[in-house]
Protein backbone atom coordinates (compact mmCIF):
# COMPACT_ATOMS: atom_id res chain seq x y z
CA UNK A 1 0.00 0.00 0.00
CA UNK A 2 1.23 3.48 -0.88
CA UNK A 3 0.90 5.23 2.49
CA UNK A 4 0.16 8.78 3.60
CA UNK A 5 3.01 10.81 5.07
CA UNK A 6 3.46 13.28 7.89
CA UNK A 7 6.44 14.49 9.97
CA UNK A 8 8.23 12.46 12.64
CA UNK A 9 8.73 15.50 14.87
CA UNK A 10 7.96 19.22 14.95
CA UNK A 11 10.27 21.86 13.55
CA UNK A 12 10.33 25.67 13.72
CA UNK A 13 11.47 28.71 11.75
CA UNK A 14 11.41 32.47 12.26
CA UNK A 15 11.43 35.02 9.46
CA UNK A 16 9.65 37.99 7.93
CA UNK A 17 6.73 38.19 5.51
CA UNK A 18 7.69 39.21 1.97
CA UNK A 19 4.87 41.72 1.63
CA UNK A 20 4.05 42.60 5.26
CA UNK A 21 7.63 42.83 6.54
CA UNK A 22 6.25 41.41 9.81
CA UNK A 23 8.25 39.03 12.00
CA UNK A 24 6.54 35.64 11.98
CA UNK A 25 7.13 32.33 13.76
CA UNK A 26 6.30 29.08 12.01
CA UNK A 27 5.93 25.66 13.66
CA UNK A 28 5.41 22.57 11.50
CA UNK A 29 3.77 19.71 13.42
CA UNK A 30 2.80 16.12 12.61
CA UNK A 31 -0.89 15.52 11.86
CA UNK A 32 -3.13 12.46 11.86
CA UNK A 33 -4.04 10.61 8.63
CA UNK A 34 -6.54 12.42 6.37
CA UNK A 35 -5.93 15.76 8.12
CA UNK A 36 -4.40 17.37 5.03
CA UNK A 37 -2.32 20.55 5.28
CA UNK A 38 -3.85 22.87 7.88
CA UNK A 39 -2.64 26.41 8.62
CA UNK A 40 -3.45 27.49 12.18
CA UNK A 41 -3.40 31.18 13.17
CA UNK A 42 -2.20 30.72 16.77
CA UNK A 43 -1.74 34.48 17.33
CA UNK A 44 -5.48 35.13 17.37
CA UNK A 45 -7.50 35.20 20.64
CA UNK A 46 -9.21 32.01 19.43
CA UNK A 47 -6.89 30.10 17.07
CA UNK A 48 -8.40 29.54 13.62
CA UNK A 49 -7.71 26.53 11.38
CA UNK A 50 -7.56 27.02 7.62
CA UNK A 51 -7.78 23.68 5.80
CA UNK A 52 -6.23 23.66 2.34
CA UNK A 53 -8.70 23.41 -0.53
CA UNK A 54 -9.14 25.09 -3.91
CA UNK A 55 -11.94 27.23 -2.47
CA UNK A 56 -9.89 28.29 0.57
CA UNK A 57 -7.89 30.57 -1.78
CA UNK A 58 -9.44 34.04 -1.51
CA UNK A 59 -6.75 36.34 -2.93
CA UNK A 60 -4.19 35.75 -5.68
CA UNK A 61 -2.64 39.20 -6.04
CA UNK A 62 1.16 38.77 -5.85
CA UNK A 63 0.77 35.50 -3.87
CA UNK A 64 -1.76 32.82 -2.90
CA UNK A 65 -3.75 33.75 0.21
CA UNK A 66 -6.03 31.30 2.02
CA UNK A 67 -8.80 32.24 4.44
CA UNK A 68 -11.35 30.94 6.89
CA UNK A 69 -13.79 33.52 8.22
CA UNK A 70 -11.80 36.64 9.09
CA UNK A 71 -8.50 34.77 9.45
CA UNK A 72 -6.10 34.57 6.53
CA UNK A 73 -2.58 33.41 5.69
CA UNK A 74 -0.79 34.87 2.67
CA UNK A 75 2.10 33.59 0.52
CA UNK A 76 1.45 29.90 1.22
CA UNK A 77 2.74 28.70 -2.16
CA UNK A 78 6.43 28.09 -1.35
CA UNK A 79 5.71 25.96 1.74
CA UNK A 80 2.92 24.15 -0.12
CA UNK A 81 5.34 23.50 -2.98
CA UNK A 82 7.85 21.91 -0.59
CA UNK A 83 5.07 19.69 0.81
CA UNK A 84 4.10 18.65 -2.73
CA UNK A 85 7.72 18.04 -3.73
CA UNK A 86 8.45 15.87 -0.69
CA UNK A 87 5.08 14.14 -0.66
CA UNK A 88 3.84 15.37 2.73
CA UNK A 89 0.11 14.73 3.07
CA UNK A 90 -0.72 15.70 6.66
CA UNK A 91 0.70 18.68 8.49
CA UNK A 92 -0.25 21.42 10.95
CA UNK A 93 1.36 24.78 10.25
CA UNK A 94 1.14 26.99 13.35
CA UNK A 95 1.77 30.60 12.37
CA UNK A 96 1.90 33.81 14.43
CA UNK A 97 1.04 36.34 11.68
CA UNK A 98 -0.92 36.53 8.44
CA UNK A 99 1.94 35.75 6.07
CA UNK A 100 4.29 32.77 5.73
CA UNK A 101 7.93 33.91 6.13
CA UNK A 102 9.72 34.37 2.84
CA UNK A 103 13.07 33.02 4.20
CA UNK A 104 15.42 32.90 1.16
CA UNK A 105 12.65 33.41 -1.42
CA UNK A 106 12.59 29.79 -2.57
CA UNK A 107 11.27 26.50 -1.16
CA UNK A 108 14.74 25.26 -0.15
CA UNK A 109 14.44 26.33 3.50
CA UNK A 110 11.07 24.61 3.81
CA UNK A 111 12.51 21.45 2.26
CA UNK A 112 15.31 21.56 4.84
CA UNK A 113 12.81 22.03 7.69
CA UNK A 114 10.62 19.14 6.53
CA UNK A 115 13.53 16.79 5.96
CA UNK A 116 15.16 17.68 9.28
CA UNK A 117 11.90 16.79 11.05
CA UNK A 118 11.83 13.50 9.16
CA UNK A 119 9.07 11.96 7.05
CA UNK A 120 6.88 9.32 8.73
CA UNK A 121 4.67 6.84 6.88
CA UNK A 122 1.10 6.43 8.16
CA UNK A 123 -0.88 3.23 7.87
CA UNK A 124 -3.58 4.74 5.64
CA UNK A 125 -3.60 4.74 1.82
CA UNK A 126 -2.41 7.89 0.08
CA UNK A 127 -5.26 9.38 -1.96
CA UNK A 128 -4.56 10.97 -5.34
CA UNK A 129 -6.73 13.04 -7.64
CA UNK A 130 -6.35 11.41 -11.04
CA UNK A 131 -7.25 13.62 -14.01
CA UNK A 132 -9.38 11.67 -16.53
CA UNK A 133 -9.88 14.23 -19.31
CA UNK A 134 -8.25 17.52 -20.33
CA UNK A 135 -9.21 20.69 -18.48
CA UNK A 136 -8.02 24.14 -19.60
CA UNK A 137 -8.48 27.79 -18.67
CA UNK A 138 -7.47 30.76 -20.84
CA UNK A 139 -7.37 34.52 -20.46
CA UNK A 140 -6.50 37.37 -22.79
CA UNK A 141 -5.45 37.22 -26.42
CA UNK A 142 -2.48 38.05 -28.57
CA UNK A 143 0.41 39.46 -26.53
CA UNK A 144 -1.73 39.20 -23.38
CA UNK A 145 -2.69 35.55 -23.81
CA UNK A 146 -2.12 33.19 -20.89
CA UNK A 147 -3.37 29.67 -20.24
CA UNK A 148 -3.05 26.65 -17.96
CA UNK A 149 -4.05 23.05 -18.60
CA UNK A 150 -4.26 19.61 -16.98
CA UNK A 151 -4.09 16.42 -19.05
CA UNK A 152 -4.37 12.75 -18.02
CA UNK A 153 -0.96 11.28 -17.13
CA UNK A 154 0.16 8.34 -14.99
CA UNK A 155 2.42 10.42 -12.77
CA UNK A 156 2.95 14.12 -12.23
CA UNK A 157 4.82 16.41 -14.57
CA UNK A 158 4.76 20.16 -15.13
CA UNK A 159 5.70 22.17 -18.20
CA UNK A 160 5.86 25.96 -17.97
CA UNK A 161 6.78 28.70 -20.44
CA UNK A 162 7.29 32.37 -19.58
CA UNK A 163 7.67 35.53 -21.70
CA UNK A 164 8.89 38.70 -20.00
CA UNK A 165 10.70 40.68 -22.74
CA UNK A 166 13.50 41.61 -20.34
CA UNK A 167 17.21 41.19 -21.24
CA UNK A 168 18.08 39.21 -18.09
CA UNK A 169 15.11 36.87 -18.46
CA UNK A 170 15.40 36.54 -22.23
CA UNK A 171 19.01 35.34 -21.88
CA UNK A 172 17.89 32.52 -19.57
CA UNK A 173 15.83 29.43 -20.27
CA UNK A 174 12.15 30.35 -20.56
CA UNK A 175 10.60 26.89 -20.83
CA UNK A 176 11.13 23.94 -18.52
CA UNK A 177 9.49 20.56 -17.98
CA UNK A 178 9.84 18.76 -14.66
CA UNK A 179 8.72 15.18 -14.11
CA UNK A 180 8.35 14.02 -10.50
CA UNK A 181 9.13 10.44 -11.56
CA UNK A 182 12.54 11.17 -13.04
CA UNK A 183 13.69 14.49 -11.55
CA UNK A 184 14.62 15.56 -8.02
CA UNK A 185 12.43 18.35 -6.67
CA UNK A 186 14.98 19.24 -3.96
CA UNK A 187 17.83 19.51 -6.45
CA UNK A 188 16.07 20.74 -9.61
CA UNK A 189 13.27 23.06 -8.46
CA UNK A 190 13.31 23.92 -4.74
CA UNK A 191 16.17 26.46 -4.83
CA UNK A 192 14.57 28.73 -7.48
CA UNK A 193 13.83 32.14 -5.92
CA UNK A 194 11.01 34.56 -6.45
CA UNK A 195 11.94 37.53 -8.63
CA UNK A 196 10.94 41.10 -9.25
CA UNK A 197 11.89 44.35 -10.93
CA UNK A 198 13.10 47.49 -9.15
CA UNK A 199 10.43 49.62 -10.85
CA UNK A 200 7.71 47.25 -9.60
CA UNK A 201 9.19 47.04 -6.09
CA UNK A 202 8.97 50.82 -5.71
CA UNK A 203 5.32 50.76 -6.81
CA UNK A 204 4.49 47.81 -4.53
CA UNK A 205 6.08 49.42 -1.49
CA UNK A 206 4.05 52.57 -2.11
CA UNK A 207 1.02 50.28 -1.83
CA UNK A 208 2.23 48.55 1.35
CA UNK A 209 3.60 45.44 -0.43
CA UNK A 210 7.08 43.88 -0.70
CA UNK A 211 8.02 45.51 2.63
CA UNK A 212 10.10 42.45 3.59
CA UNK A 213 11.69 41.88 0.18
CA UNK A 214 15.33 42.41 -0.74
CA UNK A 215 18.39 40.92 -2.40
CA UNK A 216 18.67 38.24 0.31
CA UNK A 217 15.27 36.73 -0.49
CA UNK A 218 14.54 37.51 -4.15
CA UNK A 219 16.15 37.94 -7.55
CA UNK A 220 15.97 41.68 -8.20
CA UNK A 221 16.44 43.21 -11.67
CA UNK A 222 16.70 46.73 -13.00
CA UNK A 223 15.84 47.45 -16.64
CA UNK A 224 18.83 45.46 -17.92
CA UNK A 225 20.37 42.99 -15.50
CA UNK A 226 20.19 40.92 -12.32
CA UNK A 227 21.38 42.99 -9.35
CA UNK A 228 22.17 40.06 -7.00
CA UNK A 229 25.95 39.77 -6.60
CA UNK A 230 25.80 35.96 -6.64
CA UNK A 231 23.79 35.81 -9.87
CA UNK A 232 21.35 32.99 -10.60
CA UNK A 233 21.18 29.58 -8.91
CA UNK A 234 19.98 27.89 -12.13
CA UNK A 235 20.43 29.02 -15.73
CA UNK A 236 16.63 28.90 -15.98
CA UNK A 237 15.82 30.02 -12.42
CA UNK A 238 12.99 32.36 -13.46
CA UNK A 239 10.84 29.71 -15.14
CA UNK A 240 11.80 27.12 -12.51
CA UNK A 241 10.37 29.42 -9.85
CA UNK A 242 7.13 29.46 -11.85
CA UNK A 243 7.11 25.63 -11.69
CA UNK A 244 7.78 25.89 -7.93
CA UNK A 245 4.86 28.31 -7.51
CA UNK A 246 2.55 26.18 -9.64
CA UNK A 247 3.30 23.07 -7.59
CA UNK A 248 2.33 24.99 -4.44
CA UNK A 249 -0.75 26.58 -6.00
CA UNK A 250 -2.00 23.20 -7.26
CA UNK A 251 -1.33 21.36 -3.98
CA UNK A 252 -3.92 23.48 -2.18
CA UNK A 253 -6.47 21.13 -3.78
CA UNK A 254 -5.72 18.91 -0.78
CA UNK A 255 -4.35 15.80 -2.49
CA UNK A 256 -1.50 15.07 -4.92
CA UNK A 257 -2.46 15.19 -8.58
CA UNK A 258 -1.86 12.50 -11.17
CA UNK A 259 -1.75 14.71 -14.25
CA UNK A 260 0.38 16.59 -16.73
CA UNK A 261 0.22 20.34 -16.05
CA UNK A 262 1.21 22.77 -18.78
CA UNK A 263 1.04 26.55 -18.76
CA UNK A 264 2.01 29.69 -20.63
CA UNK A 265 2.44 32.90 -18.61
CA UNK A 266 0.14 31.57 -15.89
CA UNK A 267 0.18 32.82 -12.30
CA UNK A 268 -1.50 32.28 -8.94
CA UNK A 269 -4.95 33.40 -10.14
CA UNK A 270 -5.05 31.21 -13.25
CA UNK A 271 -3.56 28.22 -11.40
CA UNK A 272 -6.40 28.41 -8.86
CA UNK A 273 -8.97 28.96 -11.61
CA UNK A 274 -7.71 25.73 -13.22
CA UNK A 275 -8.28 23.78 -9.99
CA UNK A 276 -11.81 25.13 -9.66
CA UNK A 277 -12.51 24.29 -13.31
CA UNK A 278 -11.29 20.72 -12.74
CA UNK A 279 -13.43 20.23 -9.64
CA UNK A 280 -16.51 21.62 -11.41
CA UNK A 281 -16.42 18.67 -13.86
CA UNK A 282 -17.08 15.53 -11.83
CA UNK A 283 -16.34 13.35 -14.87
CA UNK A 284 -12.86 14.88 -15.29
CA UNK A 285 -11.30 13.37 -12.17
CA UNK A 286 -11.46 10.58 -9.62
CA UNK A 287 -9.87 9.68 -6.27
CA UNK A 288 -7.50 6.70 -6.46
CA UNK A 289 -5.24 4.77 -4.07
CA UNK A 290 -2.57 2.17 -4.73
CA UNK A 291 -2.84 -1.02 -2.67
CA UNK A 292 -0.03 -2.46 -4.79
CA UNK A 293 2.88 -0.03 -4.72
CA UNK A 294 4.11 -1.45 -8.02
CA UNK A 295 1.04 0.02 -9.74
CA UNK A 296 1.87 3.55 -8.57
CA UNK A 297 3.77 5.91 -10.90
CA UNK A 298 7.54 5.49 -10.84
CA UNK A 299 9.17 7.53 -8.08
CA UNK A 300 6.06 7.88 -5.89
CA UNK A 301 6.69 4.91 -3.61
CA UNK A 302 9.53 6.53 -1.63
CA UNK A 303 9.66 9.96 0.03
CA UNK A 304 11.58 12.42 -2.13
CA UNK A 305 15.34 12.16 -2.10
CA UNK A 306 17.43 14.65 -0.15
CA UNK A 307 19.79 17.10 -1.86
Amino acid sequence: MLKQRTLKSLTRAVGVGLHSGQRVELTLRPAAPDTGIVFRRVDLPDPVDIVMSATAVTDTRMASTVSSGNAKVATVEHLMSACAGLGVDNLYVDITAEEVPILDGSAASFVFLLQSAGIELQNVPRRFIRVLKPVEVREGSGANEKWARLDPFHGYKLRFEIEFNHPAVDSSGQMVEFDMSTGSYSRDIARARTFGFTKDVEMMRANGLALGGGLDNAIVMDDYKVLNSDGLRYDDEFVKHKILDAMGDLYVIGKPLLAAFSAFRSGHALNNKLLRELLSHSDAWEIVTFEDVREAPVGFAQPARAW
